[in-house]
């Protein structure tokens, strides 16, 4: 995988993690208090950081067959997952994900909660942003890690992941909005196809597969992974009802 490929592809699934836990944070904040939010944020990214830590360098030890295989199934079986859904809401069997919806509905639970105030921290809102950076964060800290310890470079992966904090945070605090107009949908869809095509081809390197061109054969499995998708996604669309 070229470096290119994989900053690439940290960023974007990263991305679309973010974005979703932003919507959390502001939540939180606008309901529960800042404070609070922020300090829920803070935890959880000192939570994720640790995991990281740890996860990182114990899985530089195992021997790199037994990873590529281990990473590989878990990409395929990650991304069949969210090209799956990816592929009902193309087709309109599944809902478009909204973060206005999902920000107007967080909103809608945290004013209606009962208060809890300790120490100066509202634990309702704390306890929200908490939980909502931390299962976003998993899923990040899953993608650099299984993404850089395939190939031996989790610090490019953590780069693509960092541009993507950097971004959706300066973002989040220019407009301190849900980012409702950001193609998220079109960003799982991608992401979804990547993470699956990703998975194949270190699935096949962990059963000892060697792929025409090594790292090359990603520019025909990523189109390939692609056009059975949008093929589905047709497919879907002419068997629906009416």
């Amino acid at each position: 995988m070229t470096a290119g490929f994989l900053i690439a592809s940290a960023f974007l699934a990263s991305a679309v993690e973010f974005v979703e836990a932003l919507t959390i944070v502001l939540a939180a904040g606008v309901s529960r208090g800042w404070r609070s939010a922020l300090a829920g944020l803070g935890a959880a990214t000192l939570v994720l950081a640790v995991i990281v830590a740890v996860l990182g360098p114990a899985l530089t030890r195992v021997p790199i067959s037994a990873l590529r295989l281990v990473v590989g199934a878990l990409l395929l079986t990650f991304g069949l997952q969210w090209l799956r859904k990816a592929i009902l809401r193309a087709s309109g069997f599944k809902a478009l994900h909204d973060e206005d919806a999902i920000f107007a509905r967080e909103l809608e639970e945290a004013r209606a909660a009962r208060g809890d105030q300790r120490a100066g921290i509202d634990w309702f809102g704390f306890t929200l942003a908490f939980k909502g950076v931390l299962l976003e964060g998993l899923e990040v800290a899953f993608i650099v890690v299984t993404f850089g310890s395939a190939q031996g470079r989790i610090g490019l992966a953590a780069l693509g992941a960092g541009a993507a904090l950097v971004l959706v945070a300066t973002v989040g605090i220019l407009v301190r909005a849900p980012l409702a107009r950001v193609p998220e949908n079109t960003m799982k869809f991608a992401v979804g196809v990547m993470l699956s095509s990703y998975g194949l081809f270190f699935v096949g390197e962990g059963l000892g597969l060697h792929w025409p061109g090594a790292d090359a054969i990603l520019l025909a499995i990523v189109p390939g992974v692609l056009g059975l998708a949008l093929m589905s996604v047709l497919s879907l669309q002419r068997a629906a009802p009416g």
